[in-house]
Formats: C-alpha cells, sequence, structure tokens
C-alpha cells in the first residue's frame, strides 16, 4: 500500500497546474448538483418526481447515442499527432449527430410501445429523448477539450454554465413561481447546448476531414464501454421507472432526494477530485495487486462513504421543507446503498483500467448480476414503494460487488499462485 501511496503523491506533485482547474470543476459539479436539490424543494416532491424520471430516461437513452465516444476522446486525441486531431474531432461529432437525431427519431416513431413499457405520456419521452441529445453533445464536446488538454476552457464554460442555470432555476422560482418541472428541463437542455456550442471555440472541426473508416474505428474502440455503461445505465437507472410505476410521483421525487442527491456529490467528489491522481495510478499500476487492495480496503470505503453520505445528506435533507420528510431509518438504508456503490464505482474503474481483459471480465460479472439485482428492484418497489426501492439499490449493488469479487478473487490471483 505504501508503493501505491508514493505513487499518488508523484502524481499530485506532477499534476499541480491542474490544481486551478480541477477546483473550479468541483466548484461547478457541486453549484449543478445543488441547483438540483433546489428544484426539488421549490417544485415539491410530485414535480420533481416528474423531472426525475425524465433524467433517469435520458441517462439511458444516452448510452445508445453517445457510444461511450468521450471514453475514446479521452484516450485517442492526447496521443494523436496534431495534424490528426481534426479529423477525429469532426468524425465524432458528425457520426453522434447523425446517431443521435436517428435515436431521438426512432425514439417518437416507437412513441406508442416506449410510453407503454416506461409508464410514461409521449410529452415526457420527448423531454427525456431531447435531454438525452443534449446530455449527448455535452458530454462529447467536454471530452474533446479534455482530450486536446483545455482543462481551464472546461472548467471555466462548466462553471459559467452551472451558475447560469442556478440563476435559471432560482428566477423561475422566486420570481415567476414556476412549480413545474418542464421550465427547469428546458432550462437544462438549453444549458446543456449552450456548453456544447461555445466549446467550439477550443476544437478545430473540419468537415472534409470525415472519414467513414476512422467512424467504424472509433466506434469498435468504444464498444466494450458502451456495453457497460448500458448495463449500468439500466441497472441503476431503471428503479426511478420502476417506482414511477408502482407509486406516487411524489414518492419518485423523495426517492430521488434521498437516493439521487447522495450519488451526485459522490459522483463530484470522485470524478473532480480524487479521480485525477487515482486513475492515472490505476492505469498503471500491476491490476492481481490493485484488486487485491480493493478487496482488503472494501469495508473501510465502505463504512467511510456511508458515514460521508449519511452526514452529508441529512444536513441538505433538513433544508428540503415538508414534503420531503426526514427518516432516520430511510437515511440509513441510503447510506448503505451509497457505500455499497461506491465499492463497486472502485471495481468498475479497476477493472476498467484493465483494458480489454478487464472490460470483458466486468461485461461479464454485470450479466451474472444485473438480472438477480433488476428482479430484486422489481419486487421490492412493487411491495414496498419508496422503502423497497432504497433496499433494492442497496442489495443491487452489493450483489455486483459479490460477484466482481469472487470473480477477480479467480481471475486476477497472482502469477506465482495460478503456476503453482
Amino acid at each position: 500500500m505504501g508503493a501505491l501511496t508514493e505513487r499518488a503523491a508523484g502524481l499530485l506533485a506532477a499534476h499541480r497546474w491542474a490544481a486551478g482547474p480541477t477546483l473550479v470543476s468541483t466548484v461547478a459539479s457541486g453549484t449543478a448538483a445543488a441547483t438540483t436539490l433546489v428544484i426539488a424543494r421549490g417544485t415539491g416532491a410530485a414535480a420533481f418526481g416528474h423531472f426525475t424520471v425524465v433524467l433517469s430516461i435520458a441517462l439511458i437513452v444516452t448510452v445508445g447515442m453517445l457510444t461511450s465516444l468521450n471514453y475514446v476522446m479521452f484516450q485517442e486525441l492526447p496521443r494523436a499527432e496534431p495534424g490528426a486531431r481534426p479529423a477525429l474531432v469532426t468524425t465524432a461529432l458528425l457520426a453522434t449527430l447523425v446517431l443521435g437525431a436517428a435515436v431521438f427519431a426512432a425514439g417518437l416513431a416507437a412513441a406508442p410501445l416506449l410510453t407503454a413499457a416506461l409508464g410514461v405520456d409521449t410529452r415526457t419521452l420527448a423531454f427525456a429523448l431531447a435531454l438525452a441529445l443534449s446530455m449527448t453533445l455535452n458530454q462529447l464536446t467536454e471530452s474533446f477539450l479534455r482530450g486536446l488538454k483545455r482543462f481551464r476552457l472546461v472548467a471555466g464554460l462548466k462553471l459559467a454554465v452551472a451558475v447560469a442555470y442556478l440563476g435559471g432555476a432560482a428566477f423561475f422560482l422566486l420570481v415567476l413561481g414556476v412549480r413545474d418541472a418542464e421550465p427547469y428541463l428546458v432550462a437544462l437542455i438549453g444549458t446543456n447546448l449552450a456548453f456544447a456550442l461555445v466549446s467550439v471555440a477550443g476544437f478545430e472541426v473540419a468537415p472534409r476531414s470525415w472519414s467513414w473508416a476512422l467512424a467504424r474505428s472509433l466506434y469498435r474502440h468504444g464498444a466494450y464501454v458502451t456495453v457497460i455503461a448500458a448495463l449500468t445505465a439500466v441497472v441503476f437507472g431503471v428503479d426511478v421507472i420502476f417506482l414511477n410505476h408502482w407509486a406516487p410521483r411524489a414518492d419518485v421525487g423523495v426517492y430521488s432526494v434521498y437516493n439521487g442527491f447522495p450519488k451526485r456529490l459522490l459522483g463530484v467528489v470522485f470524478t473532480d477530485g480524487i479521480g485525477l491522481v487515482l486513475l492515472p495510478t490505476l492505469a498503471t499500476s500491476d491490476k492481481p495487486a490493485v484488486m487485491r487492495r480493493i478487496a482488503r480496503l472494501a469495508p473501510v470505503v465502505f463504512g467511510a462513504t456511508a458515514v460521508f453520505a449519511f452526514a452529508a445528506s441529512t444536513v441538505f435533507f433538513l433544508l428540503m421543507g415538508g414534503e420531503y420528510p426526514y427518516s432516520l431509518g430511510l437515511m440509513a438504508l441510503s447510506a448503505l446503498g451509497i457505500g455499497a456503490h461506491t465499492v463497486f464505482n472502485l471495481q468498475q474503474v479497476a477493472l476498467t483500467m484493465d483494458g480489454v481483459r478487464g472490460a470483458k471480465v466486468l461485461i461479464g460479472c454485470l450479466l451474472a448480476g444485473t438480472p438477480l439485482a433488476l428482479a430484486c428492484q422489481a419486487a421490492l418497489i412493487a411491495w414496498q414503494g419508496l422503502t423497497g426501492g432504497l433496499v433494492a439499490f442497496a442489495l443491487s449493488n452489493l450483489i455486483l460487488v459479490a460477484v466482481v469479487t469472487a470473480v477477480s478473487a479467480r481471475l486476477y490471483r497472482p502469477a506465482l499462485e495460478v503456476r503453482g
């Protein structure tokens, strides 16, 4: 463990230049998360439940529109020759625009089937598809800037967009008194698109450099990550859809505050904070050793994250008002689920950093664990609604952690042990 700590310290020293952009990006993500709480408190549980359903559907659809090209850009742009970068950016952007538009049109065409399956109306589905397309363009253009190491521009744009969204939400609530979810969804779509449009200043688009062969290569590169993203989007997104089907919409809003906000808060800490050092460290570490360390540290990570989630969520929850009743038991269930979710995320990142081998292992684990996790979610939410959803989230993560732990313990044994 000492060697890993020393390596992390070395990486921190080497990345001091990133401290400013990282801090600004963290503040931006925190502002965006806080805006969600402002909307939740101001609109009420039922309207926020509608907002959450649209967002949950959009997150799943985004996987199909984006197909992990943002992940590919993180890898390909930094190591590409400067002259080859416009072709990468142009091909990825145009391919995503075409695919995104096709998915949007197909979704609307299949509205009679999809609305029945998802338990929503056509208007809600249309909002979800539009939000998915805006999120896709937002994430892809951000990956261009990060891949080209325009970190200051990324951080500044993220903060500007987050502040604009917070200001817009406050205006809708305090000046106009809007208590419906749709204006806030329109504002979110608008800020996503604004980020994408302004970010064009940071990269070159050359339409004539489009390449069908390059597009096939990019999609092939991101195929494994897309499968992983699709499986995780379903297993961690369909709970809201189940709850929307079997419980009052107000319960969906309350569930999102208990479960969704801690996940977003954790994402801010991980993605914009420790991820800067952790990801490069994992990429260059011995994978069997990493998986063994994660297995040993899992109880500590679980406990520390659960306590952090419980404490942080309690502080914010008490500010939410009467439509979001505080329950010590529900908060404890939420904290347990977030603790288990953190352990699974750590396992997922470690396996993803092992390239194709790790991706195949993770896909196998997800295929094995996801059916049981979804069955638990459907049964418990149909039976106990909000409480069942929180229990199901914790159980789903524990199932996946158990599967990954068992498989990785077998496949990532030390070389000497395997030969023996």
